[in-house]
């Protein structure tokens, strides 16, 4: 788990610009972490977190496009089902609201990460130090379901 600057690029809403950027951030060595889209009619943002946010700064100056940047919080995260939701329940009993999040698409059997707007960081990365996994107390007994039943 570790902070990592986001950036919210406003982009015009036109065949080719996504791209442009995206060349542009590979033409820096910038590897991009994690990234997201949404759109309107009009215009679209796009949420990206990248190695080296001074490279990815640069970058955006140079193509003249409006952006902001907030610190989110990265979790690497096993490429299971569920995951994901052992994270946010942990937060939500701490009542640590999240504002929004997105995942990686991890290999197979492989690490994903995780990316969490947060209200509270500090507080959110100590309740995420321990183990995800909820344990299991010694009475918890497994029931095991017949296997025509596991569908």
């Amino acid at each position: 788990m570790y902070l990592e600057t986001q950036f919210s690029i406003f982009m015009v809403n036109k065949p080719g610009v996504l791209a442009r950027i995206l060349r542009e951030i590979a033409n820096a060595k910038v590897n991009i972490v994690a990234i997201t889209m949404t759109d309107s009619f009009e215009h679209g943002v796009m949420r990206l977190v990248g190695s080296g946010a001074q490279n990815v700064r640069s970058v955006l100056k140079r193509l003249n496009l409006q952006f902001s940047e907030t610190d989110v919080l990265c979790v690497n995260l096993p490429n299971h089902a569920g995951a994901l939701a052992q994270v946010t329940g942990k937060l939500a009993d701490a009542h640590i609201n999240i504002s929004y999040a997105y995942c990686t698409a991890g290999a197979r059997g492989g690490k994903t990460t995780g990316v969490l707007k947060v209200a509270e960081v500090a507080k959110a990365m100590k309740v995420l130090e321990g183990p995800l996994a909820p344990k299991k107390s010694k009475t918890d007994k497994s029931v095991r379901r017949s296997p025509a039943r596991r569908r």
